[in-house]
């Protein structure tokens, strides 16, 4: 296969040769046409649902996770971690179990890179727990984290967990040493906690400036206790309704856009019509305006984001460059949760999965999306 374009993360005209991974790289003459951008394949570290499929359902039929990820790959993401949220114990194993055995047999299923356990390690309180379900919430247990990667084969990237817990520091230090990447969530743990967190070995804060009481005071406080530590990178999930400007801004400049990842948070209503959908035990609803709130409440439920509309909004909204904006999609996950073939750009020796797209009044239009060296859109 060979594509040529304008590399977004260098601004060089190249053409590319990959098959399974990129064979070459050069630099050839600009076009007088307008630009197609070419760019890794987007990565995105926390997905709940898509096109009206629940991943936080054990039995969910492999065809519906064919077809959600089918849909999750025209935005450009060329590799997903299907994420499960709080839920009953043995929910959750079998969401995990169902999960693993559609990476290993539905087409493209290698497009699935791991997964994310966000909870039930959080916040109980009203706000920092979200729209997660309170009667599942519970202590840190090494037992139950060792069954997750048990029944995925070890597939287990990020965990997202509650400093405030007694138990958070010696098992986030057992969970780190395994190599995967500990998130500080959902959380309204005190400085104390959250520095004793990152003492252990937490390098990331799961959607800052989301999952957090409706008001807190004013310092200190949990959001500018992680906004202030720089060994923290941030997922931010930039659909213009988890954040507002001023705080997405905010947070760009505290944490650096190299230290900043793009996350959609997207659950079953994303690329879906307005409606009701199910998120775990519970119902949500995807209004008119494009949020997803529990059924019946204001409550914010996942997000309808698609990855490559999430790029835009990190430009529009966070004043990002689009080089920055791609690196948040791209670069950026991949070196946190150390994902080998996609942590140098558009490289020999990496994966052949590639984008192609053109900007237009702002948006990011996809053109062809490639996974490994397939052809998907």
């Amino acid at each position: 296969m060979i594509c040529s374009g304008t590399d977004a993360l260098t601004g060089q005209v190249i053409e590319v040769s990959f098959s399974r991974t990129i064979s070459n790289v050069h630099e050839v003459p600009a076009s007088a046409a307008d630009p197609v951008y070419l760019a890794p394949g987007f990565i995105d570290i926390q997905v709940n649902g898509f096109m009206g499929v629940d991943f936080n359902d054990p039995v969910v039929p492999l065809a519906d996770l064919t077809r959600a990820l089918h849909a999750i790959l025209q935005t450009g993401v060329t590799r997903c971690l299907p994420t499960v949220i709080t839920g009953g114990p043995d929910d959750m194993l079998g969401c995990l179990r169902n999960l693993r055995r559609a990476q290993l047999e539905i087409e493209n299923g290698h497009a699935i890179a791991g997964f994310h356990v966000e909870g039930p390690y959080i916040g109980p309180e009203d706000g920092p727990r979200g729209a997660h379900p309170a009667r599942w919430v519970r202590p840190p247990s090494i037992n139950e984290y060792r069954r997750w990667q048990d029944v995925t084969a070890g597939q287990v990237r990020v965990v997202t967990i509650s400093p405030h817990w007694a138990e958070a520091p010696a098992w986030i230090s057992a969970v780190a040493a395994d190599g995967v990447t500990v998130s500080i969530g959902h959380t309204g743990a005190n400085s104390d906690q959250i520095q004793a967190a990152v003492d252990a070995g937490a390098t990331l804060s799961t959607h800052l400036g989301n999952g957090a009481h409706q008001q807190m005071r004013r310092h200190p406080n949990y959001i500018w206790d992680q906004m202030a530590e720089d060994r923290l990178s941030a997922s931010l999930i930039a659909d213009g309704i988890h954040l507002g400007r001023a705080f997405l801004q905010t947070a760009l400049r505290a944490k650096t856009p190299a230290r900043s990842i793009l996350v959609t948070d997207a659950s079953a209503p994303a690329g879906a019509i307005p409606g009701r959908y199910r998120l775990g035990e519970q119902d949500a609803d995807l209004t008119e305006d494009g949020r997803v709130v529990l059924a019946g409440t204001d409550k914010l439920a996942g997000s309808a984001l698609k990855m490559n509309d999430g790029v835009a909004k990190m430009m529009s909204l966070g004043g990002l460059t689009l080089a920055e904006a791609i690196a948040t999609a791209t670069l950026n996950p991949a070196r946190l949760i150390n994902l080998d073939g996609h942590k140098n750009g558009i490289a020999e020796g990496d994966a052949g999965d590639l984008v192609a797209f053109r900007l237009n009044n702002g948006e990011v239009d996809m053109e062809a999306v490639y996974l490994a060296g397939q052809r998907v859109r």
